[in-house]
Parts: structure tokens; sequence; C-alpha cells
């Protein structure tokens, strides 16, 4: 269930993206399950279709979401992908801070870091 607190200082559209994503991430949404239309979202929430589409817009960039046309938009297998590739790096990270010996607190600083102050970077980089 989606809910928008119209009092909440968070504009709408990132409310519905945040809530949408989680329940993907959390497998509420299993892969393949269609979303409702973008005009029959926006009548449910009451919002305008504007910031049900820009949401949609979002989570497809993220690779959560998918557009099939007029098919319309469905959860996305590429997300639980990137969950799993992310587990992967996430393992030989652990994998070099042992051998470099670094402990486990440095180690979380430093992609805290990175996540912050935006220095990750992609293994291509």
């Amino acid at each position: 269930m989606i809910v928008i607190d119209s009092a909440s200082p968070v504009p709408p559209f990132e409310q519905l993206r945040a809530q949408l994503a989680r329940q993907i991430q959390d497998h509420t949404l299993t892969v393949g399950t269609r979303l409702p239309t973008i005009r029959r979202l926006a009548a449910d929430l009451r919002l305008a279709a504007n910031t049900v589409g820009r949401a949609y817009r979002e989570l497809e960039e993220a690779g959560l979401i998918e557009t099939r046309g007029a098919a319309g938009s469905f959860v996305s297998a590429a997300g639980e992908k990137g969950r799993e590739r992310a587990r992967r790096a996430a393992a030989e990270y652990a994998a070099i801070i042992a051998s470099v010996g670094i402990d486990t607190g440095e180690a979380i600083r430093i992609v805290q870091a990175a996540l912050t102050n935006g220095t990750a970077t992609s293994p291509s980089s």
C-alpha cells in the first residue's frame, strides 16, 4: 500500500518512488509484477499524472522497473541483478580489506565516505 503524506516536506514523487523502490527491494513487488498505469495510480493516490510519471521514470533509470510500451510498466529483474552484483563487490571488498589488514570499523567508514562523498566509482573507472 502506498501512502502519500501531503504534510511531508518530501515531494510526493519522491515519497512514491521511495515506497515503490522499498516494495521492490523487499520483494513485496516481485519481478514481473505489472504496475498500475500512471493515470490509474495518479487517480488512486489523488496525484498529478506527471508526479507519478516522474517517479516511474526515476525507478526505470534505477533499473527497478521497465516499461514495455502499451503493455505497461513491470518490476524489472535488473534490480535483482544489481543487488547480486553489489553482493559480489562487497565480498571482493571484504577479501581485500582482510588481505591488507584494515579493521572492520575503518572498512565501513571507507564505504560510508565513498557513498556520501560521491567518491564511489564504477568498476570500469
